[in-house]
């Protein structure tokens, strides 16, 4: 059987492993702030970062890291709902886009590269944040398929 004998064609079928795979990492990395390890682990990357340093003073360790978490899972809830709604597909994609932009620009102000070896060497951080690139990736591409499929691009 050839590709577009399917009877959902290739590209759907591929932006709904890409949603559902999405929707499962948010979960996890979601429900994973509420507990004390992850809290402390972001924590240690985001207290010195200007977009969430004010959290920290205000609700503490903890805190931030719901906050964090609610949000990773109001992203999961928008994108699981956009298998049957444009909208909330356009609003789960780019609230996706939005947090791996955002963590990816930590990149900019903590060290990446393993100490002693330089590029390209990546240390722990930054194993740990250029995973986000395909993450990002693959909400552009559920933004740019759902934009189509509501017809607010073309292409």
């Amino acid at each position: 059987m050839h590709l577009s004998q399917l009877p959902v064609p290739a590209n759907a079928s591929g932006i709904a492993a890409l949603r559902w795979a999405l929707v499962l990492i948010f979960v996890m990395f979601g429900t994973a702030k509420f507990a004390a390890y992850e809290a402390e682990g972001v924590a240690g990357i985001a207290t010195h970062y200007p977009l969430f340093a004010w959290m920290y003073p205000l609700w503490g360790v903890q805190g931030a890291s719901n906050a964090i978490g609610i949000v990773e899972l109001a992203t999961a809830l928008m994108l699981a709902a956009g298998a049957w709604s444009v909208r909330a597909s356009v609003v789960g994609a780019a609230m996706g886009c939005a947090t791996f932009l955002i963590t990816l620009s930590f990149m900019l102000g903590a060290t990446i590269w393993e100490a002693g070896y330089g590029a390209p060497f990546l240390g722990s951080t930054g194993q740990f944040l250029i995973k986000d690139i395909v993450l990002l990736a693959g909400c552009y591409a559920i933004l740019i398929a759902s934009l189509r499929r509501a017809g607010w691009a073309r292409g």
